[in-house]
């Protein structure tokens, strides 16, 4: 049973990407609190296999829509839907993302803007969506999942790190934009957390190597993004605005 500080009963959480890895770990941390959840990604199969298990245990509603975060339109009509099905959307994590790992003079034009669009524009694209609904009750809460790669960086992710480090910017304009109507808007930026996204672009070197420049010595499991993820959700959050919330294992601070 959650505290009243930490309680979501009431609210519907959106969660981009939301069928696996920190996407799915969040909904179910909400879920648990009592948010109604939506989730997206662009597979039927994997929604139809997650939701089930986000909402296991609890009274909650919840609802999946296949979206192609790269199409604005369908990025649109993503807001659009989840509105119509459930009403009202309090909470947005834009955690939809990827990698295409290329050196500098290697980047490809595709790439660069498949990666922009996804893991930047589609953000700035949700959120100008929900906000509206959000003013009209004075609350709401935007999370973007940054990266510590917005914060510092490994060859051949240059396309990666900008992204990452744009929104930590944007959040920080965001929250100016929103807080006199009770909107708050922040980062998460998550080190090494075991999902299939590192999996499939680092070698098992790279993966061992990651692990050794945590202080704890190890990944995180997805479930540990849940908590940080809960604080900003709610009002246990309600003070913190346009910051970034680094989940690293203490990877920033060991430089040597």
């Amino acid at each position: 049973m959650t505290t009243p500080l930490f309680d979501l009963t009431g609210k519907v959480a959106l969660v981009t990407g939301g069928s696996k890895g920190l996407g799915k770990a969040m909904a179910r941390g909400f879920a648990e609190a009592g948010a109604d959840i939506v989730i997206c990604s662009r597979h039927r199969e994997e929604l139809d296999a997650a939701l089930p298990e986000i909402l296991q245990g609890t009274s909650v509603r919840g609802h999946s829509f296949v979206t192609d975060m790269t199409n604005r339109a369908e990025v649109e009509l993503l807001a659009k839907s989840a509105l119509d099905v459930m009403g009202r959307v309090d909470i947005l994590v834009n955690n939809a993302g990827s990698n295409i790992p290329q050196m500098i003079d290697e980047i490809e034009d595709d790439a660069w803007d498949r990666i922009v669009e996804l893991n930047l524009t589609s953000c700035m694209s949700l959120s100008r969506a929900l906000v509206p609904q959000m003013k009209q009750r004075k609350w709401g809460r935007i999370i973007h999942i940054s990266s510590v790669m917005g914060l510092t960086s490994k060859a051949g992710r240059s396309s990666y790190s900008a992204t990452k480090a744009a929104l930590i910017g944007m959040a920080r304009a965001m929250a100016l934009d929103l807080g006199p109507f009770g909107i708050t808007c922040n980062c998460i930026a998550p080190g090494p957390f075991l999902t299939d996204l590192p999996a499939s672009v680092l070698s098992q070197v790279e993966q061992e190597t990651f692990a050794q420049r945590t202080a704890l010595g190890r990944w995180a499991d997805p479930r540990e993004l849940a908590g940080p993820a809960l604080l900003l959700a709610s009002e246990a959050g309600s003070y913190i605005t346009g910051t970034t919330i680094l989940v690293d294992g203490g990877t920033l601070c060991k430089a040597f």
